[in-house]
């Protein structure tokens, strides 16, 4: 393990219940992730709440004030590199981001996302699984590349759905998912045991599946 802290700064646009999962697995004294800062684009994101909660700095950064993308993406960049991150986790930060700001943090940057990824790239991937009759769906987390929901997959967590699931419930137990896996690639990366090669994602310096590494709930 890596003698230093990893600092971590989070994106969120949301209520922040990855966010929480994320400090929540990080009270102990030997853990080696350290939340520095939440950012968000919106002022009333409940994260921020969360973030306030638990003595962590947070940045409010509105897309709405900013006449592009890449604008918004050049002031965002060096309000995170404020804090100097090891890491960069997204946690339902609804913006697709600049090629230029994915390049400047390739290899710390990682993602979650509500599906067995490369399936239902995108939104609605609840329901999206419900109307194909999937027997399976789940939660990814992953390197954050150009292509959108497309880096490789560090882990996955896979859960049956129910013949009388709705949106709502099927949603509900990926989200409990998601607050399991998330939490562990972090502490994975901040252990050094996790990071991005040429060919993929790579744990104890062997290559992950395409699929990461799976779990079955």
């Amino acid at each position: 393990m890596p003698s230093k802290t990893c600092n971590v700064v989070v994106l969120l646009s949301g209520s922040g219940s990855n966010l929480q999962a994320l400090i929540d697995s990080c009270q102990g004294a030997d853990s080696p992730v350290c939340i520095r800062a939440v950012v968000s684009n919106r002022a009333d994101a409940y994260g921020l709440q969360r973030a306030a909660a638990a003595g962590i700095d947070s940045v409010v950064l509105e897309h709405t004030q900013f006449d592009s993308r890449e604008a918004f993406d050049a002031a965002l960049m060096a309000r995170i590199d404020d804090f100097a991150p090891d890491l960069v986790v997204l946690a339902g930060f609804m913006r697709i981001l600049s090629g230029q700001f994915v390049r400047h943090y390739q290899g710390r940057l990682l993602n979650i996302h509500p599906s067995l990824l490369p399936k239902y790239k995108g939104l609605h991937t609840h329901r999206r699984a419900l109307e194909a009759g999937d027997a399976e769906h789940g939660c990814s987390v992953h390197f954050v590349t150009e292509e959108l929901d497309g880096g490789p997959l560090v882990v996955q967590a896979v859960v049956p759905v129910a013949s009388d699931d709705t949106v709502e419930s099927l949603a509900q137990r990926v989200h409990r998912q998601e607050h399991l896996i998330y939490p562990l690639a972090v502490r994975w990366y901040a252990e050094g045991r996790l990071r991005l090669g040429e060919q993929g994602a790579l744990l104890d310096g062997q290559p992950l599946a395409a699929s990461g590494h799976l779990i079955r709930s």
